[in-house]
């Protein structure tokens, strides 16, 4: 399963530039802005943040690969690695235009957006792109008692998450990457909005970031002092795997499949991975 962590972690999202400060950013510049109804968003509360501080065009459409890599550069300090690449060609099969495409299409079931998220709804029962704050629920209250949450938490979310979705949902689709796209939205509310080295991360700047699609700037929050690359992200994205002890393949597909094409029929693509995940038989 690393080596799959390793092309689909970072599928929603974000990130920096090796050297680059918090003041070396204009913020006056990246104030945050609410989107006008006319702007396009999506089911990543990355992209959309990102967006609503202009790092994205704010109207979140004709969005191209360099413009992604120069957004989470600027605004979170997370190298443009191959992962982000990676992540920005997925971006383009949501869309028929050949090299740009808007937040809105990332919605398409398959390709990014996945079941069991932490913040939307399932395709199949409701809306994918809009923040719900009943799915988000499960997240925000997790780890009580303190004020915090980290990679034991992190891990319990995902394992809660998908129990309650499978209740509503009996035909989610909950494969090898659909769980790795999970591991790596984890990484990144715990990496990225806190600690890369840690894995911990305040609840109040977390629960900005994904029900107001907002850098908590003003509460504190700066970029990472240290460039989030793939070493530091992949430890922390290991930690997460390794705590998750109950997840299995589930669901009508259960083998990893990427959605082509925004229209016509569905194209399942097999995908090469290990099976060091939890649930599997490695015997």
């Amino acid at each position: 399963m690393k080596s799959f962590l390793v092309s689909l972690i970072a599928l929603t999202a974000s990130i920096g530039v090796r050297g680059a400060t918090s003041d070396s950013i204009d913020w006056s510049a990246h104030q945050w802005q609410a989107p006008l109804p006319t702007d396009s968003r999506g089911p990543c509360p990355g992209l959309n943040t990102l967006a609503n501080h202009g790092f994205l065009p704010r109207n979140g459409s004709n969005i191209t690969i360099p413009i992604v890599l120069a957004a989470i550069k600027a605004g979170f300090n997370h190298e443009p690695t191959s992962l982000m690449r990676t992540a920005g060609k997925l971006g383009l099969l949501t869309t028929d235009n050949p090299d740009h495409f808007a937040l809105e299409e990332l919605a398409l079931h398959g390709t990014i957006e996945h079941d069991a998220s932490f913040s939307r709804s399932d395709l199949a029962i409701g809306d994918n792109i809009h923040f719900n704050a009943t799915v988000f629920a499960t997240l925000k209250n997790s780890n009580p008692g303190v004020d915090y949450y980290n990679i034991t938490s992190a891990a319990q979310v995902m394992v809660q998450r998908l129990a309650e979705d499978s209740l509503i949902n009996p035909n989610l689709t909950n494969t090898i990457k659909e769980f790795s796209a999970r591991v790596g939205e984890s990484g990144l509310y715990l990496g990225v909005i806190g600690n890369i080295t840690t894995g911990v991360a305040p609840k109040k700047f977390v629960q900005i970031f994904f029900e107001q699609e907002r850098l908590p700037l003003e509460e504190g929050w700066h970029r990472s002092d240290v460039p989030i690359d793939d070493d530091n992200f992949n430890k922390l994205t290991n930690a997460i795997t390794q705590a998750v002890t109950e997840w299995a393949p589930s669901g009508p597909i259960v083998c990893p499949w990427v959605r082509l094409q925004p229209e016509g029929p569905v194209t399942l693509v097999p995908l090469v991975v290990g099976t060091d995940h939890p649930g599997a038989d490695n015997s």
